[in-house]
């Protein structure tokens, strides 16, 4: 017999799907809507695997039993992140002045995400996910929430992570269903959240100006290396000096910008206060590093490039304000380079060996749709 497994079930659905329908060239609306699929889709990857496409929505699920909520919301919010950027993007690049082009930004984006079990089960040739669970996520979809940007988290999601809902502005909500009863459930504004992410002031150390740059290639794809790269619990398995990392400050449950992480080096501290939080893309921080010259402060940027192979990482330190802290950084610098260097062989094993246990026994995923039409959505 074949166990349950416990899950976080999501499917991510284009809102207005319906309406904008009405009135629009087939043909070309479907390439549309498959291009924007297939973006949502490949954003939620690896994270999350595709088991049903369902029209114009996702029916995607990932393991849960170690559900990081934080990571959660970075992945629904970059996908979302990406859809905005992919349909302005598609509107401004094409001439086509058809309703299915003029109207894609009446289409907008949601997502329905719950933690439960479900049980595997092939017909025709194809596995369905099964049980209560798959059926409660579903029939959240047709819910009071009352807008089109959104990210809709059970209770049960919540309890199974360490999110404070409330801190994060999320907005309780309730619904009834037939067989099912009341299901409790927190709204996620995403359009907010979009508004936030274009407001925000980017802080980025360049390679131009860097005290020390350092990188390293990596078969293991951007995001498999930034859950790694940002987990608290890994750094002490691979880089050189700490022994314990902890996180302060982080809202909600949540890392990113205002959280501190204290990276513990034998009885001295290194601080880190995040400055700049853009999954997959890069991070920065405003590190303080006690010497033996003095304590300094450098900005430090994690960027992630993505390469046909997977993933070059750069490292790089820019130069503290003060000339004190400049001199002290001098002499600290080619130790500090000697050992991070050395560290990198443990790093680039241990992302790929992650990368490839992700892959392991992984179901394999239904094609995403073709964009075939007569017109190109793009010069």
């Amino acid at each position: 017999m074949q166990q349950p497994e416990r899950v976080c079930l999501l499917i991510a659905d284009i809102s207005g799907y319906t309406a904008y329908l009405a009135g629009v060239e087939l043909d070309h609306a479907q390439d549309i809507i498959a291009d924007l699929v297939g973006t949502v889709v490949t954003a939620l990857r690896p994270n999350f695997r595709l088991a049903k496409l369902e029209g114009d929505a996702a029916f995607m699920e990932a393991p849960a039993e170690e559900l990081d909520g934080s990571m959660l919301l970075d992945t629904i919010e970059r996908c979302y992140f990406g859809f905005r950027r992919r349909r302005r993007d598609v509107r401004q690049a094409t001439a086509c002045d058809c309703n299915a082009c003029v109207r894609i930004p009446d289409l907008d984006l949601k997502f329905v995400v719950h933690h439960g079990q479900v049980l595997r089960q092939r017909m025709a040739g194809l596995e369905e996910l099964i049980g209560p669970d798959v059926i409660v996520v579903h029939r959240l979809l047709k819910n009071t929430v009352g807008q089109d940007a959104y990210a809709l988290l059970t209770q049960a999601c919540i309890d199974a992570t360490d999110l404070e809902p409330m801190t994060l502005g999320m907005r309780q909500t309730t619904d009834s269903y037939e067989h099912i009863g009341e299901v409790a459930a927190w709204v996620h504004d995403l359009d907010r959240r979009w508004a936030d992410e274009e407001a925000r002031q980017r802080v980025f150390q360049g390679p131009e100006d860097a005290m020390l740059e350092l990188s390293v290639d990596t078969a293991a794809p951007p995001q498999v290396v930034w859950d790694f790269l940002t987990a608290p619990g890994q750094r002490q398995r691979w880089q050189f000096g700490v022994t314990r990392v902890s996180v302060e400050g982080a809202t909600g449950g949540r890392r990113g910008p205002g959280a501190t992480n204290h990276c513990m080096h034998g009885k001295d501290a290194v601080l880190e206060e995040i400055l700049d939080w853009r999954p997959y893309d890069y991070l920065t921080d405003r590190t303080i590093v006690t010497t033996p010259a003095g304590v300094a402060k450098v900005l430090h940027t994690i960027e992630l490039e993505p390469t046909t192979s997977g993933t070059r990482i750069h490292f790089r330190w820019g130069w503290p304000r003060t000339k004190r802290e400049k001199d002290a950084m001098k002499d600290f610098n080619p130790w500090y380079e000697a050992g991070f260097r050395g560290t990198f062989p443990t790093l680039v094993g241990l992302l790929e060996a992650e990368a490839v246990a992700r892959e392991a026994d992984r179901p394999v995923e239904p094609d995403l749709p073709p964009v075939v039409g007569r017109k190109p959505i793009v010069p």
